[in-house]
């Protein structure tokens, strides 16, 4: 998700509250850390002292500074995210010749996302080599001296939103039943979509809108009103989780058991992801479920042995011996949808655990031969697993059940990925 600032002027640097189709704006949108935070100093970005004519700087790092255009925030991609920075050049900037100058300062000073209407696609292009995105079925403010002209070629990624419920120009319907944005995005007709928060109800469908964007583009209106992190928060990464084949489980004696307890109450279908094997992490529940031994604890997830991974924010794992208070930890669903959650205490006990051998096919993943992954549980039907029969206690596994977990073939230092061949066994 990306998250906009309030509307600005291009030429002034300074913030209004226009409208997009009000003459003179222009967004300029840069993806940050899952913290929400921005990176925006005092100033004119690089872009802006370019679109008045001025030499535009090269970007550092694929970033800008400045608050004028400048606009930061988060994309819910897969693993690690990738810093990137937008620039919003549609009618609402002006006319044709307005808006090349303000593309062309953008490329100089190295935008990765050039944001336009459709007909300016192939336009863009020919100026340099930049992903476009454009709005779909939004140029609802075409001038007449471009009205001949409407294009046709195909954009990187297509954007819902604009002249729309997206952008308030029609109304959002009761509950969002019948949204034609979420009915486009559902059928993949589009992958972005754009939302001007006017409101509560906005960031309810800014949340809806994101897991099923690629892209979100959030313009804010208000963030004492609907703060940054709620978004942040609610749509998260999502993760891909895959089936692979129980092929033992057995006993494997007494070892220090982790249990994470988190600031977050936990749904039925959210747990974590644990594993003695970096590349293959399995899903565990959260002690949401009734027992005849213990209360429901849904912040809990009991995540075997102080050994293990557990996935973090940011694509990352940690030892769960090395978890703490104030810690964040990833909380996915079996879905594979995910978001943070803060530990608030760790407790490790000894107690009696199971061995949960896994083989993941390779046809599922597209590798050589079968890889085998596994970790170590406590022993107690209290500990349940994702299988295709449901939620099944590890107590309870049968070699041949089919059971959730996140793989990825890759070796990791310090909890970071790398491209090396590291054996775990």
């Amino acid at each position: 998700m990306s998250e906009l600032d309030p509307d600005t002027d291009p030429d002034r640097g300074s913030e209004t509250n226009a409208h997009p189709e009000d003459e003179g704006e222009g967004e300029h949108e840069r993806e940050t850390e899952s913290d929400g935070h921005s990176d925006a100093d005092g100033g004119r970005s690089p872009v802006d002292e370019a679109a008045d004519g001025e030499t535009a700087p090269t970007a550092d790092d694929g970033d800008a500074t400045g608050t004028g255009d400048v606009d930061a925030g988060v994309s819910p991609v897969e693993g690690d995210r990738e810093r990137t920075v937008w620039l919003r050049a549609d009618d609402a900037v002006g006319g044709w010749e307005r808006r090349k100058r303000r593309i062309t300062a953008g490329l100089e000073a190295g935008v990765d996302w050039v944001l336009v209407d459709r007909r300016d696609v192939e336009r863009v292009r020919e100026l340099g080599a930049v992903n476009v995105a454009a709005f779909d079925g939004g140029d609802v403010h075409v001038m007449e001296a471009e009205a001949e002209d409407p294009g046709g070629a195909d954009p990187d990624l297509a954007v819902a939103g604009k002249g729309s419920e997206g952008d308030g120009t029609v109304d959002l319907p009761p509950e969002l039943a019948g949204s034609a944005d979420l009915a486009a995005l559902r059928r993949g007709e589009v992958g972005g979509a754009y939302v001007r928060m006017l409101g509560e109800e906005y960031q309810t469908f800014a949340r809806e809108a994101a897991h099923d964007a690629d892209v979100t583009l959030v313009v804010g209106e208000d963030w004492t009103v609907i703060p940054t992190e709620n978004l942040i928060a609610d749509v998260g990464d999502r993760t891909g989780l895959v089936a692979g084949v129980t092929s033992a489980e057995e006993a494997a004696g007494s070892a220090d058991r982790v249990c994470v307890d988190t600031g977050t109450l936990m749904n039925d279908d959210e747990g974590m992801l644990v594993g003695s094997m970096s590349r293959g992490l399995l899903f565990v529940h959260a002690e949401t479920a009734d027992s005849p031994y213990v209360d429901p604890r849904p912040f809990r997830v009991n995540a075997g042995a102080v050994h293990a991974y557990v996935r973090t924010p940011g694509g990352e794992t940690r030892y769960l011996a090395e978890l703490e208070s104030g810690d964040e930890v990833l909380v996915a669903d079996t879905d594979g949808e995910t978001r943070t959650a803060v530990v608030g205490r760790v407790k490790i006990e000894r107690r009696p655990m199971f061995r949960v051998a896994v083989d993941v096919d390779a046809a599922v993943e597209g590798e050589d031969e079968n890889d085998r992954v596994e970790t170590l549980v406590q022993n107690a039907e209290t500990i349940k697993v994702a299988a295709d029969e449901g939620r099944t206690a590890v107590t309870d596994l049968e070699p041949g059940d089919r059971v959730r977990l996140l793989y990825e073939p890759t070796g990791r230092h310090f909890g970071t990925a790398v491209e090396e061949r590291i054996v775990e066994k």
